[in-house]
């Protein structure tokens, strides 16, 4: 098991799904203020976009990024390879980011992501920490074909729905307790669903 120490990693966040009811808020409502600042042409930071859609799931990614490797967290995004939180994004470039899925079989997501990875795995030595859908290929193949044993995730995701994901990463980074780390290479990806989190 890979416990937290001063060597550098790098994290890699997936998406919210921009295809989905709160992402078509962005694009259709007349009402969320978020999407009133797209459509006046304003660029929003793509973590703020995620962070309106996935609510819970994303915010904890971001503060758990922020909190233990900050500036050195990157965004899995459908079509634009991988983003820095900040990077702003208009609403040409969200439109395609909710038309193009996430999948293996998408050149669109694929050819970006691991030109993107490959310039990583390149530039930077440490781990890299998966805080996303361990138990999707259409993150942790890419990113093992690239990474191998260097792509890592948090233990404790193991049997984790995305709300019980998100709290653990928000108590750990309130607390400043980095959690324990093992490879996604051959690691058990599903398993019993463990005890709901006490109230904060």
């Amino acid at each position: 098991m890979t416990r937290p120490s001063t060597t550098s990693r790098v994290f890699l966040l997936s998406p919210a799904n921009a295809g989905g009811p709160r992402g078509r808020l962005l694009q259709t409502s007349p009402n969320v203020p978020l999407a009133a600042r797209l459509r006046a042409g304003e660029r929003v930071p793509i973590g703020e976009l995620y962070a309106f859609i996935s609510a819970l799931y994303f915010r904890g990614k971001l503060a758990y990024a922020d909190r233990f490797a900050a500036g050195r967290s990157f965004v899995i995004t459908p079509c634009l390879g991988l983003l820095e939180p900040a990077t702003p994004v208009g609403a040409d470039e969200y439109e395609a980011l909710a038309r193009v899925p996430i999948d293996t079989g998408e050149p669109r997501y694929l050819e970006p992501l691991r030109r993107d990875v490959v310039r990583l795995a390149r530039d930077e030595a440490g781990e890299v920490v998966l805080l996303g859908s361990i138990a999707s290929p259409k993150y942790t193949q890419p990113l093992i074909d690239v990474l191998g044993s260097r792509l890592v995730f948090p233990a404790t995701f193991v049997g984790r729905g995305d709300m019980s994901r998100g709290g653990v990463l928000l108590r750990a980074a309130r607390a400043g307790e980095e959690l324990e780390y093992i490879p996604v290479a051959g690691a058990v990806l599903r398993g019993t669903r463990p005890p709901k989190l006490p109230r904060a």
